[in-house]
């Protein structure tokens, strides 16, 4: 009997099929994979540099790195770079604030009861197809070109991704769970706070770097609205004086700022949620 069972554990595979290996994930040292995340922008920095050494790039058309790190240090220097900095930061920062808590609120709304969601889901999924660019002139005949109507625009820009997300997290919560919180007498306002919300959380998350890319974008469109300060106004000007060095330096700077954006989600998804796995790691 004994013979038999060897027999058959050894025996080869039928015929179409193989014998199964389990697919093990390759570690990767943190120094080899940010070496290869920098690969793409180090590449486009070769490519810049070699354009406008060839001169295929002339510098009316794009400055080139070095003149670009020259903008950077005249900006520095004369202190605007840092002042404008401050300001277009402080409008994301508080655009961004009050887009997040609006949408979370109007999520949690719609998601968790039933009469939210049938008074205010329908005009909320209509306002949410029309364009934030598009509301900039209404904004400067409400508003003037003060800097609530910046603030407000970019808010408007971040609410609908963060309402999305956090309807849909809040939907997607556990119905049992809830009943069962119900039946131990917990109230709706707990029953949020301790079971809906960690359940939503990657949706939340999810909902957070939508909204905080868009803030970055939102930024340019209300930075046009007649700006006297902040990089918008940094590249208004630039423009008036042909300097492509100076508008470079402000793309890079709104590039960067999304990229910051993104990095400190991930880093709170890695605090809020460890057991969750690396974008790609299996692969």
């Amino acid at each position: 009997m004994s013979d038999t069972r060897v027999k058959a554990v050894d025996s080869p595979p039928p015929p179409g099929l193989v014998t199964p290996r389990p697919q093990l994930r390759k570690p990767r040292s943190r120094p080899y994979a940010l070496a290869v995340r920098a690969l793409g922008p180090f590449a486009l920095l070769g490519l810049w540099l070699a354009a406008s050494a060839t001169g295929l790039l002339t510098p009316d058309v794009l400055a080139s790195p070095a003149e670009v790190l020259r903008a950077v240090g005249e900006l520095c220097g004369n202190g605007q770079l840092p002042d404008a900095l401050t300001t277009s930061l402080t409008r994301s920062g508080l655009g961004l604030l009050i887009g997040l808590a609006a949408g979370l609120t109007l999520g949690i709304t719609t998601g968790f009861t039933r009469l939210g969601d049938e008074l205010l889901d329908s005009s909320l999924q209509t306002l949410r197809t029309i364009p934030f660019l598009s509301l900039v002139p209404l904004f400067m005949v409400w508003f003037g070109i003060n800097e609530t109507a910046k603030i407000l625009l970019i808010a408007v820009a971040t609410t609908f991704p963060m309402y999305v997300s956090a309807s849909s997290g809040v939907r997607n919560t556990d119905p049992k769970l809830v009943e069962a919180m119900r039946s131990f007498g917990m109230s709706r306002l707990a029953i949020v706070r301790e079971v809906v919300l960690p359940g939503a959380l990657p949706s939340l998350l999810a909902g957070l770097r939508l909204s905080m890319t868009l803030s970055v974008i939102a930024l340019i469109a209300a930075e046009e609205i007649n700006a006297t300060a902040g990089i918008g106004y940094l590249m208004s000007q630039a423009q008036s004086y042909a300097r492509t060095d100076i508008l470079a330096v402000c793309i890079l700077v709104y590039g960067l700022l999304g990229l910051t954006a993104d990095i400190l989600v991930r880093l709170l998804e890695r605090v809020l949620m460890p057991w969750r796995t690396p974008q790609g790691a299996r692969r």
